[in-house]
Order: C-alpha cells, then structure tokens, then sequence
C-alpha cells in the first residue's frame, strides 16, 4: 500500500470572481465582514460595512480591478494557481499541493476537500503572508482550525510560520530584485507594505506598552513586538536593503492601502512619494513585500496610481519591482522552508 501523501494548505487572502460591481461587492461583503479585518462593534461594522462601503466601493474597486485583470483571471489567483503547480512539480507524487482562498474561491473548504480526496492524513498549512497581522494570517488559521476540526478524522497539522525573516524568502526576492533594479537604476527604493491599523498593531503587543510607544519600536525585535506586522515588515526591508547593497538613506520604509479615517501606522506610501519628488529622486523602485504574489494593491495601487502621483509631482520614472509570483526562486525558498518543516519535526518529534 503506498503511503498516504503530505498535503500542503496554501493560502491567500481572495480575490473577486470577476471585474465587474456584483463580483467585488460579494467578495468585500465577506472580507469585510471578518471581526479580525474590521475589529470594531458587530453594529459599528455593519453600519460602515452596508451605510458606506458596499454601496459606494465595490463599482470604484471593479474599475481598478479592470485595468489589472489578465486573459486567464485575477492576477493574485493566477499567480497562485501557477505557484501551486510548480511547487506540486518540485516536491513530487509524495505531496499533494492546493490553493485555497480565505474570501472568495477557489474557498478553504473545497481545498480541504479537494486534498481528503487525494488521501492526506498530515497537512501543512502555508499562509502565504510573510509577516504576520491577526487579520489575514490569524483570520485564515483560525477558519482552517474549524474546518479541520469539522471531521471525524482530524488531520494532522503543521504550520509554517511567518517567513519575513527566513533567507529562502529574502533571497528570492533579492533574486527577482536585482536585475529589476540594474535595469531601472533607481536614486531611491521604496519598501511599501500593506498597511493596518495602529490598535490592532497595539492589540499584538502582549505587554501592552512597547509597541508605537516610540519612534524606535520596530528597530529591534524584543518580546514584546514578537508578533508585530509593522516590527517585520522594518525587518524584511532592512534585510532586504542589506541584501541588495542599498545605501543607507537611499531607501524607505511605508504603508499603504490605508482604509477610513483612524490611524495606520505610518508613514503613508501616498505621502513619502510625492515628498520624494519634491526632495528630488527622480527614479523610484517601489517594492511591496508583504505580497508574495502580485494583486490589485501592487499592479494598480503602486504599479498605476503611485506612478501617476510621483510622475505629477516631478518624478521621471517609477519601476514596481515584481513580486515573487511562480519565479523559481521562490519555487526553490518555499519548497526548502517545506521540507525544513517536515525534517525539523522529524527531529525533535515536535509539532511546529
């Protein structure tokens, strides 16, 4: 009898069906809806949700979405479907790989069934978001704990944590970086991650008292910031800046995709542009690391509108550096990280 196969759980965060206002609307309605996305009051969120946001941004998003959207589907979907292929290929018949969607489809729960049907009685679970934010790594371990948990026979599970530090990633996105960067020959980089807001960033701070209480929180990772997004995403760019030869005070961090008026932790992607303008760069790279493969926030967010708004402001070129999509690199980093995992454990005898 031959062994059953590991199954591997990717994820990402969704993406609407098509570019159209009834697609984008059913797919906020469910992202926006998850209390880890919108942490306020059951009445509060439902009253941005319905008062404001589906009546006005779905037709505002789907025109966006529209100007990125490829041949074969969404570029996010697109991408992952590739990425699962290859990867599939590189680990061979002992693994079987699938992509499943926290909002929207291919959905979590028709992966999972997808991976029974093909025998799997151990599953590692890859969230595919570099650092981690309780609204997207916590949101989509927490539904795959409850859908596991649904069956009589519960799989075992792994899961490979947050990676913003681990080479395999900064090395593939080194490798996808640098002939971008010899090509564009940028005066300045830009290191724009998506953003959250500043109480959830403070909810991860388990004493409460370090996190954005200064201006150097993030310069070190102590306890206390062991689960902060902004903390790793200073962490990734340092490494990343370090990696690629960057000279200080060539590059900068920021955080985009900002959403209503609370506070986000800063400083602001639409912001630093153009004042990177005004100070006189003249060609920007613009990196987005918090996204392993490319989407609507880096085609048309940076890719398009960040473009347009440094070319206003005196700027002559802007380059979006790709993200790691199904490069091999990346193919190579998460297949080593896999199989670290399963050999790591086999080890110590540890679940991860």
């Amino acid at each position: 009898m031959d062994p059953a196969p590991q199954g591997v759980l990717l994820i990402n965060l969704g993406t609407p069906d098509a570019p159209e206002t009834g697609p984008v609307r059913r797919y906020l309605r469910e992202f926006l809806s998850d209390p880890r996305v919108l942490d306020i009051s059951p009445v509060g969120r439902a009253a941005l949700l319905y008062g404001v946001v589906l009546p006005f941004r779905p037709a505002k998003s789907a025109e966006a979405y529209r100007k990125i959207w490829m041949k074969e589907g969404s570029p996010l979907l697109v991408h992952g479907q590739a990425l699962a292929q290859r990867l599939q290929d590189a680990l061979g018949p002992p693994w079987a790989v699938e992509l499943g969607m926290r909002y929207g489809k291919p959905s979590l729960r028709s992966a999972i069934e997808r991976l029974r049907a093909r025998g799997i009685r151990e599953l590692t679970v890859v969230p595919l978001y570099p650092q981690y934010a309780s609204s997207s790594t916590g949101s989509s371990l927490e539904l795959v704990y409850r859908l596991v948990g649904e069956a009589w026979n519960v799989e075992t599970l792994r899961v490979l944590p947050p990676f913003y530090d681990r080479p395999a990633f900064l090395d593939a996105f080194a490798d996808v970086a640098r002939p971008v960067l010899a090509e564009a020959r940028p005066d300045h980089v830009l290191f724009s991650f998506h953003g959250l807001p500043e109480r959830q960033v403070r909810k991860s701070d388990p004493t409460g008292a370090h996190c954005l209480a200064r201006a150097d929180c993030c310069d070190v990772q102590v306890p206390a910031n062991c689960w902060c997004y902004r903390m790793q995403c200073f962490f990734t760019a340092r490494a990343l800046a370090q990696k690629l030869g960057l000279e200080p005070g060539k590059w900068t961090v920021t955080f985009q995709s900002r959403l209503g008026r609370t506070p986000w932790v800063k400083p602001y992607t639409d912001v630093v542009i153009p004042e990177l303008a005004r100070k006189g760069a003249k060609r920007l790279a613009v990196f987005s690391p918090a996204f392993v493969a490319d989407c609507l926030e880096t085609l048309e967010e940076i890719g398009i509108r960040a473009k347009d708004q440094f070319l206003a402001h005196g700027g002559e070129s802007l380059t979006l550096v790709p993200s790691l999509n199904a490069h091999p690199s990346w193919v190579r980093g998460l297949t080593q990280m896999l199989r670290q995992l399963r050999g790591d454990e086999a080890e110590t005898g540890e679940a991860a």
